[in-house]
């Protein structure tokens, strides 16, 4: 059995992004991560109504305390699905969300950084713990029972599933997408990005004109 990544690992995967190595860990990550990132997009606004991704859950805190979304009312939320055991994607995501909390200096109060698991059997709450803390000291680790998980997924309409693997940690792995949303303080859909796509400071410039928009309106 291949055993659980340390959170002194972790960290270094953190650094090791500035370096360039997270370039070089998507191109070696095989199949499972091309299928990652093969998973069907989010569903996107369009130009009537709102997209029908919704900031909705009953989950447990990374700290034992049961929460909801109405926990985060009044803040944006940046918001993605991973799993501890993921071997390249979630840790690189995790590290790119963290840089763009730093970029946001003094308005990052103002944005929840969740990191939601969809491997719950084996995230437990001090697994959860253990692990966000090796990535930034506001981001928010969330678990829960397996039902509690797939409601959380179906209302931000994400994917993932169950892949056996024998040569993973306990014989599987979680083929999940890789998107991270961005909710307004209602809880609503803003906007979707993946850390393929654009450069954190883009998102912190993002998150930091809406932040804008929304005090103007006060």
């Amino acid at each position: 059995m291949i055993s659980k990544p340390t959170t002194q690992t972790l960290r270094h995967v953190r650094l090791a992004l500035w370096a360039g190595a997270a370039a070089l860990l998507l191109l070696a990550g095989g199949a499972l991560t091309v299928r990652t990132y093969m998973a069907p997009p989010a569903p996107r606004a369009t130009s009537v109504g709102e997209a029908d991704i919704r900031s909705e859950f009953a989950l447990m805190e990374h700290t034992g305390r049961a929460v909801t979304e109405a926990d985060f009312a009044g803040r944006w939320q940046l918001v993605f699905f991973g799993f501890t055991h993921c071997p390249d994607i979630c840790p690189t995501t995790l590290a790119y969300m963290a840089s763009v909390l730093d970029l946001l200096g003094p308005q990052a109060d103002r944005v929840a950084q969740l990191f939601i698991t969809v491997d719950p059997v084996r995230d437990t709450v001090p697994v959860m713990a253990e692990y966000v803390s090796a990535f930034h000291p506001r981001l928010v680790g969330l678990t829960g029972t397996e039902a509690q998980v797939a409601e959380a997924a179906q209302a931000f309409r994400t994917w993932y599933e169950r892949v056996e693997e024998k040569t993973a940690p306990d014989g599987y792995m979680m083929a999940h997408a890789g998107h991270i949303y961005l909710m307004d303080p209602d809880g609503r859909f803003e906007a979707v990005f993946q850390e393929r796509d654009q450069p954190p400071e883009a998102v912190a410039e993002e998150i930091l004109m809406q932040i804008a928009k929304e005090e103007q309106q006060e």
